[in-house]
């Protein structure tokens, strides 16, 4: 069984609402509410499925006559669907509109416009589960659990997931201003990330030498419609070269479609343990197992982080507990759900939550994560945030403030010594500012403008793409010499 990503349908409830006539046999009016607060009175037998589906029918009726001013019909049955769908309280399962259902399957099967990156709703706030590697988003500092609270100066309360969407997807070369509050940091961080092109590749592939071995790296950003068709090619292209072990990075990698993993799982998976089992509301199981016989002949580890979600979490838990291979990094991000796409006869969207998934050994790591057989933490300057300064504003000697704990780990990042990295801004820190300045063709003050906190956050950009400072990669390729040797 496969799930085929999307089912045409028409949801039963949705039908008898929008198709319901305007004749009701079981509904008797008692006169208009009057200035004194009399109540009108609706009869309404909701005892039953079809008495519920009546009184939502009635209330639409009676606020569209009664209302003070005009509403329109559309958004009435959109609001009761909206309703319908917050109080499964899932952050996962959706409702789209013709529009935005469009805008988000374009997402997945195509390139785009706009920042790059995986939203949910926690808590009723827009919050980023991973930035698309190499995305705007990504380059400009957004981190996983980020929350979005406000896009180009306007709050985000009370917008739906895909409406922020919408403000924050635009044309590329356009800039879109973003507040965003991030665990652990008091005050409010502000992003401007200038939209580009969201590409369709997901997975790029390289030979890494080390020790007169080769090891093949494949990184897989996100998983849709083509992505094992592109893994396959890759793989391809380093097996071709000789490889003596493999490394598959799924890190900020947000998920996708389940198709995509179970291809690309069932090359690493014997048959003996299944890649997935997704489990039903009555507990019923589906175990998907793939025909491999026997396993590559390399040794194999995978790279995983907090951003890590869905779709990649699944291939982890399956290499490492199907495969027997070690993962490597921080613990994942933790999403043990599966949705099914339900398109609506005027291509309005409802993405439900249907599923869980759990390991092949049987584990739920919904809100848990799955942990790493080596935990390896990046250097603390990958966790930096971009320094945002007012024009004319300066950091200087003798101040304090988490935005100058940030520039101390920027500078102990690149190389420089700060003295501390606590927040004070001592005679070292402004030796060591004094020194960036010097080596970046900046005026040499020793303290932090705007521009030298943007040569800054471009320098920590550079180093961080720098596989030399991947302590997690480097940890990846240590793992696998042990597996060669022995």
């Amino acid at each position: 069984m496969r799930f085929s990503g999307k089912i045409v349908a028409l949801l039963m409830i949705v039908s008898l609402i929008v198709g319901a006539s305007g004749s009701y046999a079981a509904l008797s009016f008692f006169g208009p509410e009057g200035h004194d607060g009399q109540k009108k009175i609706v009869k309404v037998d909701s005892s039953s499925p079809s008495g519920e589906v009546k009184k939502v029918r009635a209330i639409h009726d009676l606020i569209e006559k009664n209302y003070f001013k005009k509403v329109d019909e559309d958004k009435l049955y959109d609001g009761a669907i909206q309703g319908m769908i917050k109080a499964l309280d899932d952050p996962f399962s959706t409702y789209m509109d013709p529009k935005t259902a469009k805008d988000f399957n374009q997402s997945l099967s195509s390139s785009f416009q706009g920042i790059g990156a995986e939203v949910r709703m926690v808590n009723n706030v827009v919050s980023i589960v991973a930035p698309i590697k190499g995305s705007p988003a990504e380059k400009a500092g957004l981190k996983p659990h980020d929350q979005i609270v406000t896009i180009d100066g306007k709050s985000t309360k009370g917008l739906s997931l895909y409406k922020a969407v919408n403000k924050i997807k635009g044309k590329k070369g356009t800039v879109v201003k973003l507040g965003v509050n991030r665990p652990g940091v008091t005050h409010t961080l502000t992003f401007e990330i200038k939209r580009g092109d969201i590409p369709l590749r997901t997975v790029k592939s390289k030979v890494i030498k080390e020790d007169n071995k080769q090891i093949g790296y494949i990184n897989i950003t996100s998983f849709n419609a083509n992505t094992d068709k592109e893994f396959n090619t890759e793989l391809k292209k380093v097996e071709d070269k000789g490889i003596d072990g493999l490394i598959i990075d799924v890190r900020g990698n947000p998920g996708g479609y389940l198709q995509a993993v179970e291809s690309i799982a069932g090359q690493f998976i014997t048959k003996d343990k299944p890649i997935v089992q997704i489990e039903d509301r009555n507990g019923k199981k589906e175990r998907y197992f793939s025909s491999l016989e026997e396993k590559k002949p390399y040794p194999i580890a995978a790279l995983i982080d907090n951003g890590s979600a869905s779709a990649a979490e699944i291939l982890s838990a399956a290499l490492n507990e199907a495969g027997g291979y070690p993962l490597i990094g921080t613990k994942s991000f933790g999403k043990g759900t599966v949705q099914q796409g339900i398109e609506m006869s005027d291509n309005s969207e409802l993405k439900l939550t249907t599923f869980k998934w759990l390991t092949p050994d049987g584990n739920w790591i919904h809100k848990k994560g799955i942990k790493p057989t080596v935990k390896v933490k990046q250097p603390d300057y990958f966790y930096t945030t971009p320094i945002t300064l007012d024009k004319g504003k300066v950091l200087g000697y003798d101040h304090t403030g988490t935005k100058i704990a940030n520039a101390q780990k920027m500078l102990k990042g690149l190389g420089l010594n700060p003295g501390r990295v606590d927040g004070y801004y001592g005679e070292q820190t402004v030796k060591a500012v004094r020194a960036f300045q010097e080596t970046n063709d900046l005026h040499v003050t020793g303290s932090i403008n705007k521009k030298t906190a943007g040569k800054l956050q471009t320098g920590v950009i550079q180093a961080v793409d720098n596989p030399k400072n991947d302590l997690q990669l480097k940890a990846a390729i240590k793992t696998l010499e042990k597996e060669m040797k022995s």
